[in-house]
Formats: C-alpha cells, sequence, structure tokens
C-alpha cells in the first residue's frame, strides 16, 4: 500500500467488512469520511486498532472507531492504545457495558495521557521484574500491583507496585526507577527494616506520622549503602536517579546522618538512633524511589508467617530425625540438632548446613527456605525453633491443608476461591486477556497396583539398557585443557609453546590436561498432556514411558518433576501434580504415574506459564520443560481453537524461553510437523510416527538434550 493517505472509496469497504455493515446506526460513509481526514499514520494505527477491537466484539470496534478521529487529536498513538486496552480488559472483567462506558469516558485518558505516553505500566513490566525479584537472595517474593493510594510498599512477603511509574519523563528512566523500588523493597525484607516495632517507636514521638516519615527518610539512606554494595549495578542506578531529580546533595545537617548509616554493619537500631537528632529536622526531599512504610500491614503478614514458620520448622526437624536411628529418650532426641555456620560476609545468610549426632547433614531446600526466612525475621534462629515437634504436637491441617474436592470446586461457573490466574494471549488484539485462565493444581488420584513391576517386566531389557546408559552419563569425564599440572600432555599447547619459543616469547606453562567428572545442574519438569484424546492406547504408552524415564533419571540424580494438564474452557484450568521437585521418587509417585488418566481438553498456554513458573523458582544451571502430547492446543470453546490456541501457546513459549528456559516438545501427532515449527522452532520437537516407540525414545531424547 502506498504511503498516502486513504480515501473515503478505501476506507468504507474495509469498515463494512470489519463492523458489519447491517449493524450500523449511522452512514458508513459518514465515519469513513472523517478516518480518510486523518494523516495516514494516524489512519493506519487507527484502522489495525478498529480490526482489532471489533475483533473481541462489533460495537466496541463501533464505539472506537466513531471516538477515535477526535481523541487522536489529544492523545498520541501510545495513549489512545492504553485507552483501547483498558475498554478491552473491561470488556473481559465486567462486561460490555463497562467496556463501552470506558470508550465515552475518554476525558479521563486525555488527562491521564503522560503517564500512559511515558509510565512504566505494571501490566507492561511485571514478568521482566517478577524473573529479577526471583533472583535476588533471601526470602522468596511475590510481586503485585497495589492499589494507588499506598504507593509501593511490601508487606515483607509481597512487594506492591503501583498501576503506573511515572514520576520521570522518558519511559527507560521510569522503568529503572521501577526496578529500583523492588530493589528498595527487597532490601527491607532482606536487611532488617522490620526487625524493629516501628510503629510502636514512633508513636514515641509527639507526632507519630512525622516521625515515620522521618524513620523512612533514613532507612533509605541505610539501604541505598547497602544496596551499592550488594548490588553495583542498582547502586549506579540510583545515584543517577538522584542527579536527574537533583536530590544528590543532602542538607548539611542530614550529612553525617547519611555517613553513619552508610558504614559496613549499620542497622535499624542505627536508624531508631539517628532518627532521636532528625525529628527536629526539617526532612530533605525524597527521591522518587523512596518507598512507602505500613508497618500495621507488615505486623500482620509478620505474624502469621512467625506462627507458620515455626510449626513448619519443627515439623521438618522431626521427619529428618525419623528418618535418622531412634534416640532413647525425647530429650536426647532435641539436643542432636545443631546449625553451623561459614559466614563471609556480614550481609550472607548464615547457615548452611544442619548436625545431627555430630554428623553434618546438607540441608533440604524446604528447611533451608525455612531457616532464611526466619534470620531474616529474627537475625538468628531461636533456639526454640530447633527442638523438633513432638508427636501429635501440631494438627496435621495446620500444615498439611486439604484441599476441596475438585468437583466441589468447579461446581459454580465463577467460583474461582483459591485459583490461580495466568493471562491468555489474544493475536487478534495482540495483547493479554487478563486473569483470564483459572488454574488450580490438583493431584493425580494415585493407584497402588504395583505398576512399577508391572512395566519393568513388560521392558526387562529396556529398564537395564536405560539404567546403564544413564549411569555412564552420569560417570561421564570432561576433559579440561591447558591446565598447570595433569595426567597427560595437551598435545595443542604443547605445539603452540613451542612456536612461541620459536619466535622468542614466553613459554606458557600450562601443557596439561585433566579430567573431571562432568557437573550435571539441570531441573527438568515433563509436561504431560492428559486430554480426551489420549484415551486408551496413548495413555497407557504414556505412562510407560514416564515410568522408565523415571527409574533411569533416579540412577542419573538430575532434577525433575512431572506434571499432567487438561482443561475444559477458561474456567476450569486444571494441572495435575504426579511429582513434585522437592519429593523423592516412590511408591505414591509410582502409583501417581499408574493413575494418569484421560481427561478434557488440550488447553496448553496456562500449563506452559505455571510451569515455567515452577521451573523458574528452581535454582539450576540448565532447566528444560519436556511437553508431551498428542495433538495441537485445543478447547472447545472461548474460540481457543485453531489459530488462538496456537498463537496463545507460542506466546507462553516465548515466556518460558525469556526465563531462561528450554522447551522442547514429545509428539505422537503425526500432523504435528505442520503446526510444531511455529510453535518450538524447527530444533525443537520430536515426532515419534510409532506410538509404541514412545518409551523406547523418550529417555534417548532426554539423554541428547542434556548431554
Amino acid at each position: 500500500m502506498a504511503d498516502r493517505a486513504l480515501n473515503t472509496a478505501e476506507i468504507q469497504p474495509l469498515l463494512e467488512d470489519w463492523l458489519e455493515a447491517e449493524f450500523s446506526l449511522h452512514p458508513m460513509n459518514a465515519l469513513s469520511a472523517r478516518i480518510a481526514s486523518l494523516s495516514y499514520a494516524d489512519q493506519i494505527f487507527m484502522l489495525d486498532w478498529v480490526k482489532r477491537s471489533a475483533s473481541a466484539n462489533v460495537q466496541i470496534g463501533r464505539m472506537f472507531a466513531e471516538q477515535a478521529p477526535r481523541i487522536l487529536t489529544r492523545m498520541n498513538h501510545r495513549s489512545v492504545e492504553a485507552w483501547v486496552l483498558y475498554a478491552l480488559d473491561e470488556l473481559d472483567r465486567v462486561g460490555l457495558k463497562a467496556a463501552l462506558d470506558t470508550l465515552r469516558d475518554h476525558e479521563r485518558f486525555v488527562i491521564a495521557g503522560r503517564e500512559h505516553a511515558v509510565g512504566a505500566v505494571y501490566t507492561d513490566i511485571a514478568g521482566v521484574l517478577g524473573n529479577f525479584v526471583h533472583g535476588l537472595p533471601g526470602r522468596v517474593l511475590k510481586l503485585e500491583q497495589g492499589t494507588s493510594d499506598l504507593g509501593a510498599y511490601t508487606d515483607s512477603e509481597t512487594l506492591y507496585l503501583p498501576a503506573v511509574i511515572a514520576e520521570l519523563d522518558t519511559a527507560r528512566d521510569n522503568f529503572i526507577l521501577a526496578k529500583v523500588m523492588v530493589t528498595m523493597l527487597w532490601a527491607q525484607a532482606r536487611f532488617g527494616t522490620f526487625r524493629c516495632d516501628i510503629a510502636a517507636a514512633c508513636s514515641a514521638y509527639p507526632d507519630p506520622a512525622r516521625a515515620l516519615s522521618c524513620f523512612q527518610a533514613l532507612e533509605s539512606l541505610r539501604l541505598e549503602a547497602v544496596i551499592a554494595d550488594e548490588l553495583p549495578g542498582i547502586g549506579r542506578e540510583i545515584r543517577r536517579l538522584r542527579k536527574l531529580v537533583h536530590t544528590e546533595v543532602l542538607p548539611k545537617e542530614w550529612q553525617a546522618w547519611h555517613e553513619r548509616l552508610g558504614m559496613l554493619g549499620a542497622t535499624t537500631g542505627d536508624t531508631l538512633a539517628c532518627l532521636e537528632q532528625a525529628y527536629e529536622v526539617s526532612l530533605p526531599p525524597a527521591p522518587p524511589y523512596q518507598c512507602a512504610l505500613h508497618p500495621e500491614i507488615v505486623s500482620a503478614a509478620m505474624a502469621l508467617r512467625i506462627a507458620r514458620e515455626k510449626m513448619l520448622l519443627r515439623v521438618k526437624l522431626a521427619e529428618m530425625l525419623d528418618e535418622e536411628p531412634p534416640p532413647s529418650t525425647n530429650d536426647e532426641r532435641k539436643q542432636r540438632i545443631e546449625l553451623n555456620s561459614t559466614v563471609t560476609s556480614t550481609n550472607e545468610l548464615p547457615y548452611n548446613e544442619l548436625v545431627l549426632d555430630g554428623n553434618p547433614v546438607p540441608l533440604p531446600d524446604v528447611v533451608s527456605h525455612l531457616l532464611t526466612s526466619i534470620q531474616l525475621d529474627f537475625g538468628d534462629i531461636p533456639p526454640e525453633y530447633l527442638d523438633a515437634a513432638g508427636p501429635g504436637e501440631y494438627d496435621p491441617e495446620l500444615y498439611q491443608p486439604t484441599e476441596k474436592n475438585p468437583d466441589d470446586v468447579w461446581s459454580g461457573i465463577y467460583h474461582e476461591e483459591g485459583a490461580t490466574f495466568y493471562p491468555e494471549w489474544d493475536f487478534r488484539r495482540q495483547h493479554y486477556r487478563k486473569n483470564w485462565c483459572v488454574m488450580r493444581e490438583i493431584d493425580v488420584e494415585p493407584v497402588y497396583d504395583n505398576y512399577q513391576l508391572q512395566v519393568i517386566r513388560r521392558y526387562p531389557g529396556l529398564s537395564r539398557q536405560l539404567r546403564r546408559t544413564f549411569e555412564a552419563l552420569r560417570d561421564q569425564n570432561r576433559l579440561e585443557k591447558r591446565q598447570l599440572e595433569g595426567d597427560e600432555l595437551d598435545i595443542d599447547a604443547l605445539v603452540e609453546a613451542m612456536s612461541d619459543a620459536h619466535a622468542g616469547g614466553d613459554i606458557s606453562e600450562r601443557l596439561y590436561t585433566q579430567r573431571h567428572r562432568a557437573d550435571r545442574d539441570i531441573a527438568a519438569l515433563f509436561l504431560v498432556d492428559m486430554s480426551g484424546s489420549t484415551q486408551g492406547w496413548i495413555n497407557d504408552v504414556e505412562r510407560e514411558a514416564l515410568l522408565l524415564l523415571s527409574e533411569a533419571l533416579e540412577t542419573l540424580g538430575d532434577r525433575y518433576a512431572i506434571y499432567g494438564f487438561s482443561g475444559m474452557a477458561r474456567k476450569k484450568c486444571e494441572l495435575y501434580r504426579i511429582k513434585q521437585f522437592d519429593e523423592d521418587y516412590g511408591k505414591d509417585v509410582q502409583a501417581r504415574i499408574s493413575g494418569i488418566r484421560a481427561k478434557d481438553y488440550t488447553r496448553m498456554g496456562f500449563a506452559i506459564r505455571h510451569a515455567t513458573r515452577l521451573l523458574s523458582e528452581v535454582d539450576a544451571r540448565t532447566r528444560l520443560l519436556i511437553t508431551l502430547s498428542d495433538g495441537q492446543p485445543d478447547d472447545y470453546t472461548d474460540n481457543y481453537r485453531g489459530r488462538y490456541g496456537i498463537e496463545d501457546t507460542r506466546r507462553a513459549l516465548l515466556e518460558a524461553t525469556r526465563s531462561g528456559i528450554r522447551p522442547f516438545c514429545i509428539t505422537v501427532d503425526r500432523e504435528g510437523r505442520s503446526y510444531l515449527p511455529h510453535l518450538y522452532g524447527s530444533a525443537h520437537y520430536i515426532v515419534v510416527d510409532d506410538v509404541s516407540r514412545l518409551p523406547y525414545q523418550i529417555a534417548d531424547i532426554y539423554r541428547r538434550l542434556t548431554h
């Protein structure tokens, strides 16, 4: 199409096609004429969004088409895009009337135009910042959107950001500002801001609100110094932001407190000491990243967490002791638990080894996470936390909550209690439908029928072969060249050294090779299609393949998890737990593999997004997401069948890849070659033409992926 403005004759057929001319209340040519008066760039932008919005609802498309020519004179493209996307979100969340009201009330978006033009919008940055937060040490924190009146704050478990951050003049600076805000909130939980009773300390002053503001300013100075030491890159951004808003020079009376709080090892005790003097002095201008403190919200979250974690730690210690030889008395049992520490930094979390009966044992992940969280709250582990729980001391339902029967949970169409929500990509809108999929994790009903023995007897040769292959893979050595000492000469290094000597240069001493056992730092999640189309032979072969693979992986020692997935429309998306990462392979897992049964449809995007979240929480150098399926994404409703499902799944796989996860697909669908390259890329899938060969191929595929 030529780069020129379109005329009415060119515009009208497009509108009639997208807006269904017979639906129109006014002559379509009048609307076409208004659009024809716009510039070429505005025409293309507007027509694109008329098409997108009309794909969701014709009335919304029509309303946007009528309003846009006028509003384009008052807002830029980004602001108009935010306006119509908000209307589409309202359509999904509330209904058509709310969406149309949003389009009629465009004045509000004109006023907020600058925010949407240069601001960091939470929904746009949440994915990137969420991954950033997961990579920070300390307690595992969540990131969520908060209410605008509370600002950026944390309750010590969740970091809350405003819907839009638009304090600065450019989109890039506002994104950096959001990242610094997240870091400051993390630092509050990580470096002891909440170890003191902030509310009680501030209430001792005549004006508690002023005291809190002063404490907040002082604590920000302390945390800035710690962040600069722990995360130098963020520290540089903090200094740049201060210069950008002209707050880099503190008032003279604040400089001494800045110096004291910037010293290595400064704590909230130092902040409170400075508060006694600073309370009477004017506050300095607050930098834009200074986050709010809400002591009452923090106290409520901490009270629940402290009680829960004390109970969980004592229960986990009791479980660990149960695996040891039984003590003669309960008192002796309590004395057998100690913690070792190898602290090398004042900011390092101290405990990394558990001692039972004088013998060091590695900390299980769940115990390590509990100790980390408890230490962050108290600065140490209180002695009473190391008393293993006695028999019947805690009600199991308190730490192993029973889930509702799935059939009861799903009985109401809009019954979403306790569910996890995931977005879904709508390729027609080129935008996510927020909180669209309602997902629950459910345990597969175990079948205790000695399934493991049945499969081993059916495939005795294959079982032995897989075990030998994976044992060899585990023991495989790698050759390290150019070493200072070793078992053999490195011929390449020797030839190079002789050449250097002949040329009169220095001769390298690294002339040897050494062999080291290969380090495997791999976590794999197997996502198994449990849709109705797997009923029968395919389901049987899937279960056999997973059982044999699990047996082989136990030999190899890689961390792995197995989940199944199925769904029936967006309100009933189910992920089935078969084996979790921190769960030992045994009779229960074998019984769940035996219990895998065909369910509903192949709604796949939500499952990949949840699997990505689970893998992102595992600390591993290589993280694999391997999907085992018999067909393309599909569902009977929500227009998921066809291109919609394909594009949503492709987007979910791109999100996984951006999170550092390597997706791969194993399918028994002979038509898979027609759509899998678009989803996974040409080299990241395999079609198993003979379903009966799946048990033979799945382990070999895994070996090649991790070799």
